[in-house]
C-alpha cells in the first residue's frame, strides 16, 4: 500500500480524493463532527502540496437516487469553516461533469461533487463510471477506510484507472490494526461486547489464535452466563447460541487463549431500574443483567495491567443509563491510566463504543479510536477489503 506521503509530486496535480464524510445530520445540521475533524491532517497536507483537490463522498443510503436530506451541503460548509478555505459544492450530474466545470478560477482549490451515492452506478462498481471519475483527476487517493470493505466504484474500480495512494487517515487506521493482528506486543487482549454473539463469532475465532485474553462482556456475555447453567432471567439473550459458545471455549483450549466472563453482575427488573449487585447464581426471573459488577471488573482492570496490547470493541453494559455505566466507565478508566503512563498500546473501536469514549471525552487518551464500522469489524475478522486491496 502506497501512502501519499511518499508522492513528491504533488504540486498543480488534480487529486481525486475519497473522504467518508457521512455524518449523522438533523434537520440538516450536524450532530457529530468527529469523521471530518480526522480528514483535515490529509486535506491540510495537500493544500500545503498545492494540489488541486476533488472531494468524493457520501451520506447516508440514497440508493442511486437523488434524495435532497442527504445532500452535502452542511458537510461542505463545514469543512469551510476548518479549513478556512473555500470549498465549492458541485451539484452538477457527475456524468456530465468535465474539467472545464471543476476549477474555473485559480482561487477555487478545492471542489466537492454532490453526494456520490446519488448514482446507481457506483454501488454497482460500474467501471465506465470509474472510469469517468478518473478522467477528472491526475491521481487518485482513498483516505475512507471505512467505506473501504465495499466494491464501489469511488472505492475500488477507480483504482484501475489512476495512480493510487492511502490518505493520512487511512495510514494510520491500517497501522493501528496492524499493530492488534499482527505485529503484536504481547500479551495481548481483546474486551468485545455487543448484543449478538453471533455476529462477533468470526472475530472471535479469528483473534483466539492471535490474543492472549478475550474479555466477553455486554449482551454477549448474557449468553455464556446461561451456557454455564445460570439463570439469566429477562436478560438481552440470543437463541440457539450454545454451539457458537462450546465452539470459542473449544478453540481457546487449543490456541491457550484464556476466554474471560463476568462472575458478578449489576441487574435491574428494567432499563430504568433500580441497580443491584448480584452473584451468577442469585438472578432472579425478573431481573435482567445490564452492568458487570465489582468482582468482574476487578478481574479485568488486572488483566488490562498484565497486559500491553489492548483492543476494545462493545461497552460492557447498558451504558446510556448512568446506573448501569459504572462497567465501561471503570475500564474506560483503567485503559486511559495504563495508556497515559506507557504501558500499553490501546484500540477502541465500533459505534457504542465510540459512543461511550465520547460521553466521557476519553477519545484523545486512547492509541487510536476507529469510527469504521463494518470496515472496522471485518478487517478484525481476518477479511480483505476490496478498497485496500486495490492500494496494493
Amino acid at each position: 500500500m502506497r501512502s501519499i506521503r511518499e508522492e513528491t509530486k504533488l504540486k498543480d496535480k488534480k487529486i481525486l480524493l475519497r473522504l467518508d464524510l457521512n455524518v449523522p445530520l438533523d434537520n440538516g445540521k450536524i450532530a457529530d463532527t468527529t469523521r471530518i475533524d480526522k480528514i483535515i491532517p490529509t486535506l491540510e497536507f495537500l493544500i500545503k502540496q498545492n494540489s488541486k483537490i476533488i472531494i468524493l463522498s457520501h451520506v447516508g443510503r440514497p440508493k442511486g437516487k437523488v434524495v435532497n436530506e442527504l445532500t452535502l451541503k452542511p458537510i461542505c460548509e463545514d469543512l469551510e469553516s476548518k479549513l478556512n478555505q473555500k470549498v465549492k459544492l458541485i451539484k452538477k450530474n457527475i456524468n456530465e461533469i468535465s474539467n472545464k466545470d471543476l476549477f474555473k478560477n485559480n482561487d477555487e482549490k478545492i471542489v466537492m461533487m454532490e453526494n456520490i451515492r446519488f448514482y446507481f452506478e457506483e454501488e454497482k462498481n460500474d467501471p465506465e463510471f470509474a472510469k469517468h471519475l478518473s478522467s477528472l483527476a491526475d491521481i487518485y487517493v482513498n483516505d475512507a477506510f471505512s467505506c473501504s470493505h465495499r466494491a464501489h466504484a469511488s472505492i475500488h474500480g477507480i483504482s484501475n484507472f489512476l495512480p493510487s495512494y492511502s490518505g493520512l487517515q487511512l495510514d494510520l487506521e491500517v497501522s493501528a490494526l496492524t499493530k492488534i493482528t499482527s505485529e503484536i506486543k504481547r500479551p495481548i487482549t481483546c474486551i468485545i461486547g455487543g448484543s449478538k454473539i453471533s455476529t462477533k463469532i468470526n472475530i472471535i475465532k479469528n483473534l483466539i489464535s492471535k490474543f492472549d485474553n478475550i474479555i466477553i462482556v455486554g449482551g454477549m456475555a448474557n449468553n455464556v452466563i446461561k451456557y454455564m447453567g445460570h439463570n439469566i432471567g429477562k436478560s438481552l439473550q440470543e437463541e440457539n447460541s450454545d454451539p457458537i459458545i462450546k465452539e470459542i471455549f473449544s478453540l481457546s483450549e487449543k490456541e491457550d487463549c484464556k476466554i474471560v466472563y463476568p462472575v458478578d453482575i449489576v441487574v435491574g427488573k428494567h432499563l430504568n431500574g433500580t441497580p443491584q449487585i448480584k452473584e451468577l447464581s442469585k438472578i432472579s426471573s425478573d431481573e435482567m443483567i445490564l452492568d458487570i459488577g465489582p468482582k468482574t471488573i476487578n478481574i479485568i482492570n488486572n488483566i488490562i495491567d498484565e497486559s500491553n496490547t489492548i483492543l476494545w470493541n462493545g461497552p460492557a453494559g447498558y451504558f446510556e443509563n448512568p446506573s448501569f455505566s459504572n462497567g465501561s466507565i471503570k475500564i474506560a478508566e483503567k485503559i486511559i491510566e495504563n495508556n497515559k503512563s506507557n504501558k500499553i498500546y490501546s484500540v477502541a473501536g465500533g459505534g457504542d463504543t465510540v459512543s461511550l469514549l465520547n460521553s466521557l471525552n476519553a477519545i484523545d487518551n486512547f492509541n487510536f479510536v476507529s469510527t469504521a464500522g463494518g470496515a472496522f469489524l471485518e478487517y478484525l475478522e481476518g477479511k480483505e477489503l476490496p478498497g485496500i486491496k486495490a492500494l496494493n
